[in-house]
C-alpha cells in the first residue's frame, strides 16, 4: 500500500493543503488538537472531492443504464458471432459508438477520486511516522499526532503493536474497537448502496448476465473492504467511510428523482408522481414535467408501468400532453372506461375438453326437433317390419360386421 501511495506522492501537497484550510477553520471551533478538528477535515475534504465529481456521477448513472438497455443486443452478438471473437468486438464497439455508452463511464468516480484516497493515505503514514508532508510542518504534525477519534489516532491502524500505538498515545483495546467498528459500518454502507441498486433500481423484465456480475459484486466489495481496511489508517477509514455514505445518499437521491425505466423505483415514483397530480389536478416542478414528457414520447414503446401511469391519468379524466402537463379530457376518460368494461365483457376462455362436450350440453337445453351440429338426425321414413337392431347389423361394404361402436361426436 504505501509503494501505490508513493506514486501519488505529486498530489500530497494539495490534498495537505485543503486539509490545513479546514483544520484551521474548525480549530477555532473544536480546538486545534482535537479529533473533531482534524477528523472534521477529513470529512469536509471528501464532500469537497464528491462535488467536484458530481458530473461524472451523472455520466455513471447514463452509462450503467446504456449497459442495462444493450445487454439483450449484446447477448445476441455474442451468440452471432461466437466463432469469430475479432468480428465480435468489431460489433460491440460499433454497438457502443451508435448508442454512444463508454462502458469504462462506470468506473470513472472510483477512478478519479483514486489519487486523493492514496495520497490521504500517504499524508497519515507521514504523520505516523513523526514526517512533515506537503504543507504540514512540525507544528501541524504534532497537534496532528495528538487528535484521537474516540481514543484512536488518526494515524492509527488495526494491525499496528502495542508499541507503536503506544508511541501514539493509544491503547491497543481502543484502537481495535474503533476500527473494527468503522470497518464494519464501511462495508455494510457499502453492501447497503449496490443491494439498494440491484433490488430497487433494474429493470426485472431484462434477465442477463450483467445482473449477475451486479450481483457478485454486492457481495464481493463489503469483503474486499473489510480485508483492506484493516491495514487503512483511522484517517483513512474516516475518509472511506465518509465517501460511501455520499455514495448511498447521492444514489438514493437518483433512485427516488429519477428511477431505472421498468424498475420497482420507477413503479413507486409514477404511483407517487400519480398522488401528487390527484391532490393537485396538475404536475408540479420540472423534473416530474420532464418525466412525463419522456414517457409521452414513448408512444407504444412504453413499458407496463408507464402504461398503468398514463391509464390512471386517463381515469381522472387527464391526458398527459408533449410538454409534460396533463388537460381534462372526456375522451381520455371515455376510452379507459370502455376499455375496462370491454375487458369485463370478454368471455372466458375454455379447454379442449370443454369445446367437445359443450355441444352435447347444449343441445340437451335446446327444443325438441331442433339440430345442433354434433347430432345429426335421419328424416328419411324408416322401412316397416325392420327393428332397429336389424339395420344396424346391415353393414356396409369395407365395414366390420356386428353391432359397432358409437363414435365420438367430434369424429362424426
Amino acid at each position: 500500500m504505501d509503494t501505490i501511495a508513493s506514486l501519488f506522492s505529486f498530489i500530497t501537497w494539495p490534498v495537505s493543503w485543503v486539509i490545513v484550510q479546514f483544520h484551521t477553520l474548525y480549530g477555532a471551533i473544536f480546538g486545534d488538537d482535537t479529533g473533531w478538528a482534524w477528523g472534521l477535515s477529513i470529512v469536509s475534504l471528501v464532500v469537497l472531492i464528491r462535488i467536484c465529481l458530481i458530473p461524472l456521477f451523472v455520466k455513471q448513472i447514463k452509462s450503467t443504464r446504456n449497459m442495462q438497455v444493450l445487454q439483450p443486443k449484446m447477448k445476441a452478438i455474442q451468440e452471432r458471432y461466437k466463432s469469430d471473437k475479432q468480428r465480435q468486438s468489431e460489433e460491440m464497439m460499433k454497438l457502443y459508438k451508435e448508442t454512444g455508452t463508454n462502458p469504462l463511464s462506470s468506473c470513472l468516480p472510483i477512478l478519479a477520486q483514486s489519487p486523493f484516497f492514496f495520497a490521504l493515505y500517504h499524508v497519515l503514514s507521514a504523520i505516523a511516522s513523526g514526517k512533515t508532508i506537503g504543507v504540514i510542518d512540525q507544528p501541524l504534525l504534532d497537534s496532528a499526532r495528538k487528535a484521537h477519534i474516540f481514543g484512536a489516532p488518526l494515524a492509527a491502524k488495526f494491525m499496528d503493536s502495542e508499541a507503536t500505538l503506544h508511541a501514539l498515545g493509544a491503547s491497543l483495546t481502543d484502537v481495535r474497537v474503533v476500527t473494527a467498528v468503522m470497518i464494519v459500518m464501511m462495508s455494510a454502507s457499502q453492501f447497503f448502496t449496490q443491494r439498494q441498486l440491484m433490488t430497487k433500481n433494474v429493470d426485472l423484465t431484462v434477465k442477463t448476465p450483467y445482473m449477475q456480475q451486479q450481483k457478485m459484486l454486492m457481495y464481493i466489495f463489503p469483503v474486499i473492504f473489510a480485508v483492506m481496511g484493516i491495514n487503512f489508517p483511522v484517517g483513512v477509514l474516516v475518509y472511506w467511510l465518509t465517501t460511501n455514505v455520499w455514495t448511498m445518499g447521492q444514489q438514493m437521491y437518483v433512485i427516488n428523482q429519477n428511477p431505472t425505466p421498468g424498475s420497482k423505483a420507477q413503479d413507486q415514483y409514477l404511483g407517487r408522481l400519480l398522488k401528487s397530480v390527484t391532490a393537485h389536478g396538475e404536475v408540479r416542478g420540472r423534473t416530474k414535467r420532464n418525466t412525463v414528457k419522456r414517457i409521452v414520447s414513448k408512444g407504444p414503446d412504453r413499458n407496463d408501468i408507464e402504461r398503468k401511469f398514463i391509464t390512471g391519468l386517463a381515469k381522472l379524466g387527464l391526458a398527459a400532453q408533449e410538454d409534460g402537463t396533463v388537460i381534462k379530457s372526456d375522451t381520455a376518460l371515455a376510452e379507459a372506461e370502455g376499455g375496462a368494461a370491454g375487458r369485463r365483457q370478454q368471455p372466458k376462455r375454455q379447454t379442449k375438453a370443454q369445446r367437445q362436450t359443450g355441444g352435447t350440453k347444449d343441445a340437451g337445453s335446446t327444443e325438441p326437433g331442433s339440430k345442433t351440429s354434433l347430432q345429426k338426425q335421419d328424416d328419411r321414413p324408416k322401412p316397416e317390419g325392420k327393428s332397429a337392431s336389424g339395420s344396424s347389423r346391415q353393414a356396409k361394404s369395407g365395414q366390420r360386421k356386428g353391432p359397432q361402436r358409437p363414435k365420438h361426436p367430434s369424429k362424426k
